[in-house]
């Protein structure tokens, strides 16, 4: 099963990871671990290639090595499967938390449109029920920011973890050039074509972010 949308908010740590159980067979950045599960009778190989941007997790039975296909397959359901998955899933959260960085950079972006733009936001949709959606506003009152927690899958990815993004306005072809998916995306929610949207976490550079937010100011700033 693929987990690779946590690499899109969270970096991994070298040391951590062989801590953890993780082995860098030959030292090419592929870093493999075995977990038991299922008191035994189970076992996770948890898969990480830095360099790809991969993170996959597959399961075996202890005692034949054979693969347990049906958590590999989506449709499948049932108190057992459900159960394997259940103990995936908290494996997985484990490694997140104690071999990578997971801190998002939401207040640090926040006081960077403060202090750049005297932009303090307003909720719009607050009566809508969405108070985590955040706008900042030119001096036109058009809004060259959202801030917003969405689900990855949002995104395109398998996952129904929140995650905190900015849209901002863009270039056409300079969204062409900068959407990696990794850290930045084709807009959610918005006209792709002028839009963008952007993760506010670990893995995102922070200069970009900022280079895109004036740049997105400025565009919207001289819109009637």
């Amino acid at each position: 099963m693929d987990y690779s949308y946590i690499l899109n908010s969270a970096l991994p740590q070298k040391e951590k990871l062989l801590e953890f159980g993780f082995c860098d067979l030959k030292n090419n950045g592929i870093f493999v671990c075995k977990k038991t599960i299922l008191n035994g009778d189970f076992y996770a190989l948890v898969t990480l290639n830095i360099s790809r941007g991969q993170l996959e997790t597959k399961v075996f039975e202890t005692a034949t090595d054979e693969k347990y296909a049906l958590f590999d397959v989506p449709s499948a359901c049932g108190a057992f499967v459900g159960e394997v998955r259940g103990e995936v899933q908290n494996l997985m959260e484990e490694i997140r938390i104690k071999c990578f960085v997971t801190q998002d950079i939401k207040q640090k972006y926040l006081d960077f449109l403060h202090s750049q733009f005297g932009a303090c936001g307003d909720t719009p949709w607050a009566d809508d029920g969405d108070a985590t959606s955040t706008v900042f506003r030119c001096p036109n009152n058009k809004w060259f920011a959202l801030v917003m927690k969405i689900k990855f899958r949002s995104l395109g990815f398998e996952s129904d973890e929140p995650v905190w993004a900015v849209n901002l306005k863009a270039d056409p072809d300079l969204i062409l050039k900068v959407t990696d998916r990794k850290s930045i995306f084709p807009a959610y929610h918005m006209n792709k074509k002028y839009w963008l949207t952007v993760l506010l976490t670990a893995v995102t550079d922070f200069n970009t972010l900022c280079n895109l937010t004036e740049q997105s100011f400025k565009l919207v700033k001289n819109k009637k």
